[in-house]
């Protein structure tokens, strides 16, 4: 215990020193391709519809978001659909662009180049496996897919590449990991979603997700994964779809409704605590957390700096309610329409955001505030470490 407890202190020392060295995160170029070598030279990526970039389309895609494979999906930049869940980037794309790589295929997509990394991400998917749901008879979750089945998706992907993904430790497979980012994508907020109206308590799914998201990166570790990034949860509350459904009574202090916001800050302490136990059972890996939660609400708290107008209504929707947002009349059915400039949206389609709303908050993580330690940090320490 005294021995691990001396090697956790040790590695902590030497990372902080490898930090004050390197130079802060606003001089340091992440999409520079001047480089001799880029930092990672692959991204493999977990979560769910905000980081899915095509391993849903609309026939399976979670409900009531049946038309993502219609536009006015992928308006903006791509300039069709792509089966992401907004009308252009996800925060995962402004990722890969910082670090010159090219745009994460979809692990559904088995015609794809996966040598720069594979999205794993579902749309609707769980950190709970969908068992758990089946058995409590809540009937929202009809998306098979979880965690769980997105690390069994990563198990055949290592398998393809000739390294076995579901034994121990194989040492000619660590390499694998070497120049590999970790991404999860913000996972659980569909866990509480689906639990709505249930006698489910809250505290029962926050600790099953949590246990979940715990044991999924234990295994990647234990595979040998070096560097992670954890995106929390953002603030539901803030959403269409939440402000639809709650009491108009139930605000906080940015009018967001205040028990869903308590709800996901409270998951995310939960996740932190946990993630900083990781931290001391592997000190040689980075494992940083991308505090969603807080760089939503700085943005929420200062629109104008960011470019955004509407922080509460829907971009795209059929014109229902105070928030531009019908369950029945979803974002891409026939009678829906977008409206003309997304990027002063910061909600896209009741529960997904806009691609602007995504590049600020990848802007305030990449290369702000909001990571711990600094996503530059994680950069240069594998640029210098390796």
């Amino acid at each position: 215990m005294a021995s691990s407890s001396f090697t956790y202190l040790y590695s902590q020392i030497i990372l902080f020193t490898i930090f004050i060295l390197l130079p802060p995160s606003s001089s340091f170029p992440l999409n520079d391709t001047t480089h001799s070598s880029q930092p990672f030279k692959k991204i493999y990526a977990f979560g769910d519809s905000y980081t899915d970039t095509g391993n849903t389309e609309s026939s399976t895609g979670p409900s009531s978001f049946t038309f993502v494979s219609n536009l006015p999906y992928g308006m903006t930049f791509f300039h069709h659909p792509t089966n992401r869940y907004s009308d252009g980037r996800l925060m995962i794309d402004f990722v890969a662009e910082a670090l010159s790589l090219p745009y994460l295929p979809p692990y559904r997509n088995t015609k794809a180049d996966t040598s720069a990394g594979v999205n794993f991400a579902v749309a609707g998917s769980t950190a709970i496996e969908h068992e758990f749901f089946v058995k409590n008879n809540l009937s929202l979750d009809i998306t098979p897919q979880s965690l769980q089945t997105q690390l069994q998706w990563f198990n055949k992907h290592l398998e393809g590449v000739g390294c076995a993904g579901g034994g121990p430790i194989r040492r000619d497979c660590g390499a694998l990991f070497d120049d590999a980012l970790i991404w999860i994508g913000e996972i659980g907020a569909n866990d509480y979603a689906y639990t709505l109206g249930s006698t489910i308590a809250g505290s029962t799914i926050r600790e099953l997700a949590i246990n979940r998201i715990t044991e999924f990166l234990q295994v990647l570790l234990n595979k040998g994964a070096k560097y992670i990034v954890v995106q929390g949860l953002p603030p539901t509350g803030c959403l269409p779809l939440a402000m639809t459904l709650a009491l108009p009574n139930d605000r906080d202090k940015i009018g967001c409704v205040g028990s869903a916001n308590v709800k996901s800050y409270t998951h995310n302490l939960l996740l932190q605590s946990k993630l900083k136990d990781l931290r001391k059972m592997y000190p040689h890996a980075v494992i940083a957390y991308a505090d969603y939660w807080y760089a939503y609400r700085s943005i929420m708290m200062n629109l104008n700096t960011y470019g955004l107008k509407e922080p509460f209504k829907a971009c795209c929707g059929s014109g229902s309610g105070p928030y531009n947002f019908d369950v029945f009349a979803a974002c891409g059915s026939p009678v829906s329409r977008s409206c003309t400039d997304p990027s002063v949206y910061i909600n896209w389609d009741g529960v997904h955001l806009t691609e602007a709303m995504y590049k600020a908050v990848s802007n305030l993580v990449l290369r702000g505030k909001f990571c711990r330690p600094p996503f530059n940090y994680l950069v240069s320490r594998k640029l210098h470490v390796g």
